[in-house]
This record gives C-alpha cells, sequence and structure tokens, in this order.
C-alpha cells in the first residue's frame, strides 16, 4: 500500500499528519510512505527526518496524490486539492462533513471512502482520535480569550485572575465534555471564577466530585444558559454531538444583553458552532465583534502549537492508520467497530447516519 502525506494548506496550519515513528512503523510492514517536501518543517520535522526512516519526498501534493492509495491528512481538504482525488483514494483526516456540504458533495461524487478521526469511536463512547485535540484546544479557549479581553484588543479590561481586593473575571464553560474540562482546568489555574453548564447531571456531579466545588456547576437549559451569560467576561462553547452538527444554544438576541468587551471562544465551530453569531475564522485574522461582543472562532485551533498537537494527534492516529494499510478498508471497517464508525462515505455513498440527517441525504450504512 502506498500511504500520501501532503503538506496542510489550511491558514496558518502547521501540524503534519505523520511522525518519522508512523512511518517507520509502515515501512517495516512493507508499505510505501509519501510526503510532501516540507510537510513536517511547521511541527519540527525536517524533509531529512522523514528520509532517514524509508519516506520518500515529493516536490508536489498534485505527485502525493497521484501515486498513493491512502491519502493521511490532518485537516479536510480544501477546493485546491479536489481536482487531485481518484475514485480509489482512502482518505483518512479531520472532516467535520456536517458543516460542510460542498465538501460533503464533493467526496460523494468522486467516490472516494472518507473515514474521518473525529467519527472513529469506541464502543464506550470515546472518541480517540478527536480527544488529544479536544484537550489542547480546551487548553487554549482561556488563554486565548483572556487576550482578547486586553482593552487593547477591543476587550473589557477586565484581568480574569483579578488581584487581592478585586474580584475576578468569571469564565462561563457550555459543555462539560473533553473540551469543557480541559478549558476548567486552565481558567481555574488563571484565578477565574468558572461555571460550567451541562445536561448531563451524572457528569456534572463527577466534576463537582473532582474540583471540591471550585467549579460552579448547574444544568443547562435556555433561562440557566442566559442568567450565567449575562454575568460573564469569557464564554467558552465547548458542545459536541458526534458527526452532527452542533445546536445553537446561544441566540443572536441574546449578545446585545451580554457585557460588552466579553469575549466568546466558539471551539464548536468546526462543527457549526454553538453560537448563532459564530462563523468560521483563522489564526491570521481570528475575531469579529457582533453587538460589543468579540467572537473567536478558529477552525484549526491546535495548528497553532504544531509541535504539541502533530505529536498527540499521531500517537493515536498511527494505529489506525497501520490498519487501513495492512488490511485493505473494507476489511478494517469490518473488523474494526470503531473504524466502521469513522466511515463516513464509501464510494458515493453516505454512510454517516447525523450528516445524512444533517442535509437530508439518503443514509447508506456499510455493509
Amino acid at each position: 500500500m502506498i500511504i500520501g502525506v501532503p503538506k496542510e494548506i489550511k491558514d496558518n496550519e502547521y501540524r503534519v499528519s505523520i511522525l518519522p515513528s508512523g512511518v517507520k512503523i509502515l515501512t517495516g510492514n512493507g508499505h510505501a510512505v509519501l510526503v510532501e517536501s516540507r510537510a513536517g518543517i511547521g511541527s519540527g520535522i525536517s524533509d531529512e527526518d522523514y528520509k532517514s526512516v524509508g519516506a520518500e519526498i515529493i516536490k508536489s501534493a498534485e505527485d502525493v496524490f497521484a501515486r498513493s492509495d491512502i491519502i493521511a491528512k490532518v485537516k479536510e481538504p480544501l477546493p485546491q486539492e479536489y481536482p487531485f482525488f481518484r475514485a480509489d483514494h482512502v482518505l483518512f483526516t479531520f472532516l467535520h462533513l456536517a458543516s460542510n456540504r460542498v465538501l460533503t458533495d464533493v467526496l460523494i461524487k468522486k467516490g472516494i471512502v472518507a473515514i474521518a478521526y473525529e467519527s472513529v469511536q469506541l464502543d464506550d463512547g470515546t472518541l480517540p482520535l478527536l480527544v488529544p485535540m479536544s484537550e489542547i484546544a480546551g487548553r487554549m479557549a482561556p488563554i486565548v480569550a483572556t487576550y482578547f479581553l486586553q482593552e487593547g484588543q477591543g476587550g473589557s479590561g477586565v484581568l480574569i485572575s483579578g488581584i487581592p481586593g478585586v474580584s475576578p473575571g468569571k469564565v462561563t464553560i457550555l459543555g462539560a465534555g473533553t473540551v469543557g474540562q480541559n478549558a476548567a482546568r486552565i481558567a481555574i489555574g488563571m484565578g477565574a471564577n468558572v461555571v460550567m453548564l451541562d445536561r448531563n447531571i451524572k457528569l456534572l456531579k463527577h466534576i463537582d466530585e473532582i474540583y471540591c466545588g471550585r467549579i460552579t456547576t448547574i444544568a443547562s437549559n435556555e433561562h440557566s444558559i442566559r442568567e450565567e451569560l449575562l454575568s460573564s467576561d469569557i464564554i467558552i462553547g465547548a458542545v459536541l454531538i458526534p458527526g452532527a452538527k452542533a445546536p445553537f444554544l446561544v441566540r443572536k438576541e441574546l449578545l446585545s444583553c451580554m457585557r460588552k468587551g466579553s469575549v466568546i471562544v466558539d471551539v464548536s465551530i468546526d462543527q457549526g458552532g454553538c453560537i448563532e453569531t459564530s462563523r468560521p475564522t483563522s489564526h491570521s485574522n481570528p475575531v469579529f465583534t457582533v453587538d460589543g461582543v468579540i467572537h473567536y472562532c478558529v477552525v484549526n485551533m491546535p495548528g497553532a502549537f504544531p509541535r504539541t498537537s502533530t505529536h498527540a494527534l499521531c500517537n493515536v492516529t498511527i494505529p489506525y492508520l497501520s490498519e487501513l494499510a495492512n488490511l485493505g478498508w473494507q476489511r478494517a471497517v469490518r473488523e474494526d467497530r470503531a473504524l466502521l464508525k469513522g466511515l463516513n462515505i464509501a464510494q458515493g455513498r453516505l454512510t454517516n447516519h447525523a450528516v445524512a440527517e444533517t442535509f437530508g441525504y439518503k443514509y447508506e450504512p456499510f455493509a
């Protein structure tokens, strides 16, 4: 099998989809690995590092696609890459199709097999390939929000930690999953007043026990969300429904009642966002303001810290990439139920129920 690793072209995306250690595993099993020149530079990995473990360095993305059976990426393909796909390609990457009808249509039309990192799911509900990126994005969220609270950045000028004699700022987190818990961990470390909302009372009880009351936990509903947001300095959207578009928890009309200069970090933006006014932004132009509220909606947050996030991602993807290469995609998804759940598109069929429901398309499970 030939595995192709193109250089990521999304704005300020410095991650790469394979480490030299992963190349060594694949070549050791008799596979070939083609890496586009300078694909790993942003993560501190040189072409020579890849060559030393058996990878072939390719000058252009087009040639990588043309010669490969499996395309391993980090982020979803962009329009510049669409012409490079063939019907016999297997694409393994983050896709987030529920928020991208155009890409969904392209991949169906191309007839490729598309397996999404964020949909690979264990029997206990764990999303093993999404978790490390959610951990990083969650930990980043309070840090970037605090930066934009500065007066010079258009924020309210509140120092989130406070100081002796001055109250700390308030961080409200919508969602108590991996992103939310990691955001809370950092926000508490900063000295903020942290409130977390979720519908899962059992999970909130668990968080309360861990943090011994340092996080205020509140059952999530329309009323409680409104009450907490009105007094918040930072709001972190951390909602996830695996494979599906995120629900809007904060409607546009609520923003006019919020504190001017407060900051929203919508980590859910990959799946469409949980704030009605959110729209995707980039690291080069990360924020916009609506009704005096700053919105940070960067769709590839972990790409800002590639030396950490590339290692974290590749540590968990390489076992699955090895399965696909060793067994072929059909046998791999039949033998590994987690990979089967990651299968979003198979040769013109939409095999992910949540994506099909989002767009009103026919759902055709793989059999």
